[in-house]
């Protein structure tokens, strides 16, 4: 019993490990484009990052130590409304984001990648997808980086608005805000369409990885086909009986689900072992289970 205990706090330690790794890359991709890119454009985003980039654009308080400041001072006001471990992964979190920020602002000062104003759309774009690609790698690996998260889960439970309307009002309030600041509507745009391009990635980092299809294979040949994609692509295959209506035929479907990835590795399979074989191929919003993701 105390070595299968010992095997599995083992196991979890690795994936914390492996989680954390994840969460400081993701952060790094962040920071570098918000470093890098978007303070040197004097771009004002949603979020919490928006409101210390407004902050120092107004009066050169530094980024990363308002960025800790105003999530830990949401934490406190919102404390009872989260949970345990949602405040731990956000203190975490935003404490790694904002040393990062801290240590590579002055190397980009230093030694900048861009001329701002030389292609202003170009550095938004690269700017907006380095900060979706980031923020996805975090929260793929149950990371938090606080913001408006806070605010929003706040929200959420003390009224009826959803989740997803209640974080654009705070976004697109501090994005317009600053307008009190450069009186531009341009800037304003340029928030909006960096909001837009780092959710866009977001979403495609988060679900490009996780794309499931699924596969229905009729062959005379079915058990050859199912013993290579079993044995071979270690998948599971499940045999379900069926009829032809116009052969009144029984006939045997193979059903596969796998990656996206893996499914020209199907194919091949499918049309070595019968090239004449019937496949329906169709992709799946989301697939649990052993393989797949897990029930959250």
């Amino acid at each position: 019993m105390s070595k299968r205990k010992d095997i599995i706090i083992a196991r979890n330690l690795r994936l914390m490990i492996k989680d954390y790794f994840f969460i400081f890359c993701g952060i790094t991709l962040y920071a570098i484009g918000y470093n890098a890119f978007i303070l040197p454009e004097q771009l004002v985003q949603g979020g919490v990052t928006g409101v210390s980039s407004l902050l120092y654009y107004a009066f050169k308080m530094t980024p990363a130590i308002t960025i800790w400041v105003i999530n830990i001072g949401l934490l406190l006001i919102a404390f009872r409304a989260l949970s345990k471990q949602f405040v731990v992964r956000t203190v975490i979190g935003v404490s790694i984001l904002s040393l990062m920020i801290g240590a590579l602002q002055p190397v980009f000062q230093a030694y900048p990648l861009i001329t701002p104003g030389e292609d202003k759309f170009m550095h938004v774009l690269i700017g907006a997808m380095l900060a979706g690609a980031g923020l996805a790698l975090v929260f793929t690996h149950n990371g938090s980086t606080g913001g408006t998260d806070i605010v929003v889960a706040l929200i959420n439970k003390h009224s009826r608005m959803s989740m997803g309307r209640a974080m654009q009002l705070v976004d697109i309030c501090i994005i317009s805000s600053s307008y009190l600041l450069f009186q531009s509507f341009e800037i304003i745009v340029y928030g909006v369409v960096y909001t837009l391009i780092s959710s866009i990635t977001m979403d495609y980092v988060l679900n490009g990885s996780r794309q499931t299809v699924q596969f229905l294979i009729i062959s005379k040949r079915y058990e050859m086909i199912a013993d290579a994609i079993n044995h071979q692509m270690n998948r599971g295959v499940t045999i379900l009986n069926g009829q032809g209506w116009y052969s009144k035929q029984d006939v045997q479907v193979v059903m596969v689900l796998c990656r996206k990835y893996e499914s020209q590795y199907v194919f091949n399979l499918i049309k070595s072992i019968d090239p004449n074989a019937m496949v329906s191929q169709q992709f799946c919003h989301g697939v649990f289970g052993e393989g797949f993701d897990k029930i959250k």
